[in-house]
């Protein structure tokens, strides 16, 4: 299964909004000879709240088809409607891609139960497997290491994106699930020490505009080299913390036109970084050896 540096991709839009689908293709590209071991389309960093159902799948079949086998494609088709996130999921299954991102469903806070009958129904319907993905920063809802324990199971949920920001998470699961149950953060200021624990990777925002660094520093980390890692990440740190100055994906967006590697469009309600944050974005980029 996927393991290492999988990035959150972002989906690259021209200033009135529209999709880039050229410029998915040269981010592609980018990763490809990067080092990046897998993307993950169509997720929050991929505005996937905005993407009409028609949009979301184009993406998602982009990707496939820019990727051309040369990376996993994982991609994100949750909602906070079990119906809609198993029609979604049907409709991408159709498609070449290697494995769902399915998140809790937010706004509605479902209780515990309703996590593990919601994830059962998903990965009853589908042919591929699912990533669970918690974040409960975003959602108002923490799928918790019991329940996933109650999941883990089920012959096509192989893994889980744990975006809680504790590492302890790891020590949990492992005890809860097992050595064969992938475990992904979702934290990118936590995801050395999270690799490090026995965590399997990352999906990284970060590893939007540091592909290489990411790639190296998960390299690292998982082959238990922590002194290396821990030189990586260093140089990182400011981008994991300074991409989240403002709501993910504005930050990574401006950062990727100021690196000239897409253009600026983003959806409402998301709107262009306020300037007063473009100089700490920058410092960001340049301490991670981005900028001359």
């Amino acid at each position: 299964m996927f393991t290492g540096s999988l990035v959150a991709i972002i989906t690259p839009m021209t200033a009135d909004g529209a999709v880039d689908f050229d410029g998915l293709g040269r981010l592609i590209d980018m990763h490809v000879d990067a080092g990046t071991d897998g993307l993950v389309v169509a997720g929050t960093t991929g505005e996937s709240a905005t993407l009409s159902k028609t949009e979301h799948v184009a993406v998602i079949e982009a990707a496939v088809e820019f990727a051309r086998g040369r990376l996993p494609v994982i991609a994100g088709t949750g909602s906070n409607s079990t119906a809609q996130t198993i029609e979604l999921s049907e409709r991408v299954d159709l498609l070449e891609v290697d494995a769902y991102l399915v998140v809790t469903p937010y706004y509605n806070k479902p209780p515990q139960q309703g996590l593990v009958e919601h994830f059962s129904a998903v990965a009853d319907a589908v042919t591929k497997p699912v990533m669970l993905y918690n974040v409960p920063g975003r959602t108002g809802v923490d799928l918790l290491p019991e329940t996933v324990a109650r999941l883990c199971d089920h012959p096509r949920i192989f893994g889980i994106k744990e975006a809680a920001g504790e590492v302890k998470r790891v020590g949990q699961l492992r005890e809860l699930c097992g050595d064969d149950f992938y475990l992904y953060s979702g934290d990118d200021p936590t995801a050395r020490e999270f690799m490090l624990a026995g965590g399997n990777g990352v999906v990284s925002v970060t590893a939007n505009v540091a592909p290489a660094g990411m790639a190296a520093m998960c390299k690292a980390a998982l082959g238990g080299d922590a002194g290396l890692a821990a030189e990586i990440d260093d140089a990182l740190a400011d981008l994991h913390h300074n991409l989240f100055v403002e709501s993910n994906p504005i930050p990574v967006k401006w950062a990727l036109e100021r690196l000239g590697l897409a253009e600026a469009g983003i959806r409402l309600p998301l709107v262009r970084m306020d300037v007063s944050n473009e100089p700490v974005v920058e410092a960001a980029l340049q301490r991670a050896g981005l900028l001359t």
